[in-house]
């Protein structure tokens, strides 16, 4: 069932509901992602789980009029849609981007009892001088179709991603107008996630591409509850490129959770 809710800032938020249980699955996309890229595992784990899936601002079917783009923001995205649901208890999933304001959301939402993250804050260590930081955004306004289709499948996509999640993915990120792609982005390379991970008492496991490494002794210096699994030759989104076995390897990481 299509629905909406307010965020704090007044943007409308479309999500998607389905299933039905005591533990609810909010799926959350990646930069550019929508509701739709988790429309396997709705099918998949509906029958045993309520599902949510939201877009946050700026992306699908939600409102793109925000004003100021902050981490903050997209963390009020989520709570307003695990505010709006009716359950007991919440497992967040979060892809990309969206790995991080997971971490930070689970401190605003009583009812999120774990973390579940795809291919995301492998080493949080890592992090973006402001110069690094606008280097990277300067070349999406220099020429974002030349980025998206050139640079970007350096970094996204594996020897073995089938060539209609590529096409898919670039069709969808090319859909969007750059500034606003931009403006998405930012927060995610202005904000030190390391701080909030440290306040997360909920346990978090990964799913994470063997495109490459995670490096589970530095996000355990941070995370109290912190371990992984692989799904081997896929790149950056394993829900689109090997469905089948994410979901089961999904299936196994929300039982060992539960």
């Amino acid at each position: 069932m299509e629905k909406y809710t307010i965020s704090s800032d007044g943007q409308k938020i479309h999500y998607k509901e389905s299933g039905s249980g005591s533990t609810t699955l909010i799926f959350i996309h990646g930069w550019l992602g929508n509701t739709e890229w988790w429309a396997s595992q709705q099918k998949y784990f509906s029958s045993q789980y309520h599902i949510v899936q939201l877009d946050l601002a700026g992306h699908g079917k939600s409102d793109a009029s925000r004003q100021e783009w902050t981490s903050e923001r997209y963390v009020d995205d989520i709570k307003a849609v695990a505010d709006a649901v009716n359950t007991q208890e919440i497992i967040l999933v979060g892809h990309s981007m969206s790995g991080a304001y997971v971490l930070e959301a689970s401190l605003k939402i009583s009812k999120v009892k774990a973390i579940i993250l795809i291919d995301t804050l492998k080493n949080l260590d890592e992090s973006f001088t402001k110069e690094q930081t606008e280097e990277v955004l300067s070349q999406y306004r220099k020429d974002f179709k030349y980025t998206v289709e050139n640079i970007l499948p350096q970094f996204l996509f594996a020897e073995g991603t089938p060539r209609t999640v590529k096409e898919r993915v670039q069709h969808e990120f090319l859909h969007n107008e750059p500034e606003l792609a931009i403006n998405a982005l930012r927060p995610l390379y202005k904000t030190d996630f390391k701080a909030f991970a440290k306040q997360v008492q909920v346990p978090v496991i990964a799913i994470n591409s063997d495109a490459s490494p995670t490096d589970i002794e530095a996000n355990r210096k941070y995370l109290k509850d912190y371990d992984y699994v692989t799904i081997e030759g896929v790149g950056h989104y394993p829900m689109l490129e090997k469905p089948d076995e994410f979901n089961t390897i999904l299936d196994g990481v929300i039982q060992k959770l539960i």
